[in-house]
């Protein structure tokens, strides 16, 4: 005699209890798996900001004797930057200072930085100044540039300029800085944040270098049309944000005669540009009243250097008011024997050698 039916729709009660306990583990396994995703997505996102953090500000063992990392503070924001201070530092004497502003796809102090394509430090130490390395704020733009071009970064007491500014004047107080010899040099869309600074804090820097970098206001110029804009335009408003604060701020640009991403147009129409502006500061209106003399030398090529046109614009006392470098058969990179990094070309001038010796021959009175 049976116990139980041979009916199809009949189970033994191991089935049921089998069936039952499988119904009873789904929710368990459905949330283990959601722990292991999220487990792997949290590592994942850990993993992705120790790398950007890494590239942005470097690894401990990239730090060489005399270089110190800060944060500076304010009410708009923060902004990290490295300072080098060379043998010479010993808290009593003044040194000058140059503020290095990186390009786009690079950084002040981490990964193809501004830091190893300069080699200011080398520099610093052997002529006794200061040199400090801003970086971006992480994720602020795509490839790391400065928003040079952006109208809202382009003004005093607010964002970029603001930032760069606090860390110029902190770095003075820090560390007992020469006031009247801090320099700014940018590349690129650094160099156009250099000139934004120039114009809008020209009380706290004595010189503006930019290689590969454009004039104030350069957004407002159509590249398919640039002559719809002239640079005495521009130059206007740069005098105009300048205030009462106004000076003629020596400028020096270093530019790649075959650069594609900043055509020597950007170049040629800079130092118009300026020489507007610093007419402006004379007496107020665009009428030559400097009377500048401009001078052109061509130093040519040797092996393995290119050559280039070097071009003064002086006043009458001599004392030059802007200078440039057209390198022949260079382009969007930075000029240097020495330098390390993407946006290098080693058969250029000096220009972190440059760049000194321009600052040095121009302090703030």
């Amino acid at each position: 005699m049976k116990i139980f039916s041979d009916h199809p729709q009949e189970r033994n009660l191991d089935e049921v209890f089998e069936s039952d306990q499988s119904r009873s583990d789904l929710p368990r396994r459905r949330w283990r798996s959601l722990w292991i995703t999220s487990s792997i997505l949290v590592t994942g996102a850990i993993a992705i900001g120790i790398v950007t953090a890494a590239f942005q500000f470097g690894l401990p063992w990239w730090m060489q004797a005399g270089d110190h990392n800060h944060v500076y503070e304010s009410d708009i924001g923060s902004l990290r930057y490295q300072v080098h201070l060379p043998p010479q530092f010993d808290g009593t004497i003044k040194l000058p200072v140059i503020m290095a502003i990186h390009g786009c796809g690079m950084t002040g102090y981490g990964w193809n930085s501004m830091k190893s394509t300069t080699q200011f430090n080398r520099l610093a130490d052997s002529e006794g100044f200061i040199v400090v390395y801003p970086t971006q704020r992480m994720f602020r733009n795509m490839i790391n540039c400065w928003n040079s071009t952006d109208p809202r970064e382009q003004h005093r007491y607010s964002g970029e300029p603001a930032l760069l500014a606090g860390v110029a004047q902190q770095v003075v107080e820090a560390y007992n800085a020469d006031p009247a010899q801090v320099h700014v040099a940018g590349a690129s869309s650094g160099a156009g944040a250099a000139v934004i600074l120039a114009v809008t804090y020209p009380d706290v820097f004595a010189t503006v270098t930019s290689v590969a970098g454009g004039e104030y206001g350069l957004n407002q110029v159509n590249p398919d049309n640039p002559n719809s804009t002239p640079p005495d335009y521009t130059a206007r408003q740069a005098w105009s944000q300048m205030g009462d604060r106004a000076r003629q701020v020596p400028l020096l640009v270093i530019q790649g005669e075959e650069d594609a991403v900043v055509p020597p147009l950007v170049a040629t129409r800079l130092v118009a540009h300026w020489t507007a502006v610093s007419d402006f500061v004379d007496d107020d209106l665009l009428n030559d009243s400097l009377n500048l003399l401009e001078k052109t030398t061509t130093v040519p090529s040797e092996q393995g250097k290119h050559s280039y046109t070097h071009t003064t614009i002086t006043a009458p006392d001599g004392s030059s008011l802007i200078e440039s470098y057209l390198v022949q058969d260079m382009g969007h990179v930075w000029p240097g024997p020495a330098g390390d990094g993407i946006y290098i070309d080693h058969a250029g001038p000096d220009a972190s050698a440059i760049i000194w010796n321009f600052a040095k021959r121009h302090p703030k009175s």
